[in-house]
């Protein structure tokens, strides 16, 4: 975040919360439908109830972006905050190809690579912040549960 200096942490962490929104709201803007599209697919027996999903991400999204702003405090890599900002675009990508287009297969694919940037992401940050690195880790175990999730949906629809 080249864009705010050192000087300015609570604009920077603005700025951190604002891109972690602007992703909560394109997967907010494919899911209107998404409890009523989630109830009618055929899912495991070990699906969460649809009501789980907006609590839960709320939480998240609120780790994300602390995880973030306290890995820039801590030094973090114009590369390691690309790939932040890239794990970012990923994870708004997967609510209009799941939701919206009904792409399940397409959908575990990306999730997957969706996987593999918060991978790389946890460990660049954790070198510069344990907390940084460990405010990721519900954020990986949700996601590896999504993944095994949209994985059995796709292979039971």
């Amino acid at each position: 975040m080249t864009l705010v200096s050192q000087r300015h942490p609570v604009r920077a962490l603005g700025l951190f919360a604002a891109a972690v929104l602007v992703t909560a709201v394109v997967g907010s803007l494919f899911s209107v439908s998404a409890g009523s599209t989630y109830m009618a697919l055929e899912q495991p027996s070990w699906a969460p109830p649809a009501w789980l999903f907006g609590p839960v991400w709320t939480t998240l999204y609120v780790m994300i972006a602390a995880s973030g702003w306290l890995a820039w405090r801590a030094g973090a890599t114009r590369g390691e905050l690309t790939l932040f900002g890239a794990q970012l675009v990923l994870n708004a990508a997967w609510t209009p190809l799941f939701f919206g287009l009904g792409w399940f297969w397409v959908a575990f694919a990306e999730i997957v690579v969706l996987w593999l940037a918060i991978v790389a992401v946890l460990v660049g940050f954790f070198r510069r912040s344990k907390a940084a690195g460990l405010l990721l880790v519900p954020y990986l175990c949700w996601v590896s549960f999504a993944a095994a999730l949209n994985l059995s949906i796709a292979l039971l629809n």
